[in-house]
């Protein structure tokens, strides 16, 4: 993995830093990013590219790869620029130094099998009545993604727990 800087911006008496990220594999496959990094510490992906393209799964995991080189790699160039600034306290969670499997943001804890499913409908429906996306509440509330949350919707429509998609004709 190698990080380098690409350009920064001065702002508000803050500091953006934009950072070129580069992972190459064993097998050939590869992951180019360009991250932003704030004065706080927070890290922000603007761009990815990977061959082969990356999945959901693979995409979470690339957070926790990239994360500690590049705040590594600014604080590095902060202090190389003499400023020293220490990284922002993280209120949200566990500092850099922890180890990877405390700092993943961990998806909410969702009920299996048929208390799940009720869970699901119920969620869905307050969405209907509120006029709000119900596809979207469900991901919201179980922390999947929407292949995932679609899939968990056909379960609940075949428990006949939530109206059928189509009219029968």
């Amino acid at each position: 993995m190698s990080v380098w800087p690409a350009w920064e911006v001065r702002e508000h008496g803050g500091t953006l830093s934009w950072l070129h990220v580069r992972l190459d594999f064993p097998d050939g496959a590869g992951v180019d990013a360009l991250a932003v990094v704030s004065d706080g510490g927070s890290v922000c992906v603007e761009e990815i590219r990977a061959r082969p393209a990356l999945s959901l799964d693979d995409l979470t995991v690339l957070a926790d790869w990239i994360e500690e080189p590049l705040l590594e790699a600014f604080w590095t160039g902060e202090r190389a620029a003499g400023r020293a600034p220490g990284p922002a306290a993280h209120h949200d969670g566990p500092g850099p130094g922890a180890p990877r499997a405390t700092r993943r943001r961990a998806r909410p804890t969702w009920p299996r099998g048929a208390e799940g499913r009720r869970l699901l409908a119920r969620e869905y429906r307050a969405a209907q009545e509120a006029g709000a996306d119900p596809v979207l509440a469900v991901m919201r509330a179980t922390g999947h993604g929407r292949r995932r949350t679609l899939g968990l919707i056909a379960q609940a429509r075949d428990a006949g727990l939530l109206t059928p998609r189509h009219a029968r004709r």
